[in-house]
């Protein structure tokens, strides 16, 4: 059942919230909105048909649209994105202490809005919240790491590691986490229909949200190549489901350094058709 109601009372029968359902499952009936029965399993449980309505008429799946948020006059305008997005930067340099627990759950919960393929909305966030469990983790990642470097070596492809682990024995950078109390992990079952790109919007999303918190945060290639590939133990570790995709991932954490302006970069390439 996907409850869906409508207060007859405020409902203006503008059909709006027919003409916008992608699945085009609600009918007008004597100028009513509704579902049949037998069309509720096609529903792609959206959720358009009670953000688009204008008097807030329209429930469904148990959701009271009061608790929505309006969007006229909420959002940001052309100049705060453009800032926002020129803005952003890999941040390298964090300091120590934990981003607390309020501000970790106001984050995660943002992120997860972000749309998926098909709506199946089943990319997960796995977090290291506490700087000592990373800290444990890091651990040993680096002592594994070494232990390769001094056996048997890197696999082919991965050799460009010996480096970085010369670097972490010669001057103890961390290379893999960048010093980042907390670590984010974006995955999804193998078998939805755009498990990467579910995981790569997400974790879009969840980068642009912090810069507005003053969090900052790095796309972290290294420890994904090392959960994925090279120490495929470490996806047991951190408890990611066996048949979950590694979409990627970000270490993150309260910045140590603050940058005063927008990179300046040459506008990418455009093709128009």
């Amino acid at each position: 059942m996907i409850d869906f109601k409508v207060n007859g009372l405020t409902c203006t029968k503008c059909g709006l919230c027919a003409a916008d359902c992608p699945a085009r499952i609600i009918a007008m009936e004597g100028g009513s909105p509704a579902i049949a029965p037998e069309k509720e399993a096609l529903c792609y449980k959206c959720q358009h048909c009670l953000a688009v309505c204008p008097t807030a008429s329209v429930s469904i799946l148990g959701l009271d649209p009061a608790n929505s948020l309006p969007l006229t006059g909420g959002l940001p305008d052309a100049a705060a994105m453009e800032l926002l997005i020129k803005g952003r930067r890999a941040v390298r340099k964090y300091k120590p202490e934990n981003i607390d627990a309020a501000t970790m759950a106001q984050l995660l919960s943002v992120a997860s809005h972000a749309p998926s393929g098909r709506n199946d909305r089943q990319m997960r966030f796995t977090v290291v919240a506490e700087r000592a469990k990373l800290d444990e983790i890091r651990g040993e990642i680096m002592g594994k790491l070494v232990a390769i470097a001094e056996g048997s070596g890197f696999p082919a492809g991965m050799e460009f590691f010996a480096g970085f682990v010369r670097q972490y024995q010669s001057d103890g950078i961390d290379f893999v986490f960048r010093g980042a109390p907390h670590f984010l992990v974006a995955s999804a079952p193998k078998s939805v229909v755009t498990p990467v790109e579910d995981c790569l919007i997400a974790l879009t999303s969840f980068e642009l949200y912090a810069q507005t918190l003053g969090i900052g945060a790095v796309w972290d290639g290294l420890a994904k190549f090392i959960i994925s590939d090279l120490l495929p133990e470490f996806k047991v570790r951190l408890g990611i489901p066996e048949d979950h995709v590694i979409g990627y991932a970000i270490a993150f954490g309260w910045p140590a350094v603050q940058y005063a302006r927008t990179a300046q970069r040459e506008p990418g390439t455009v093709q128009y058709v």
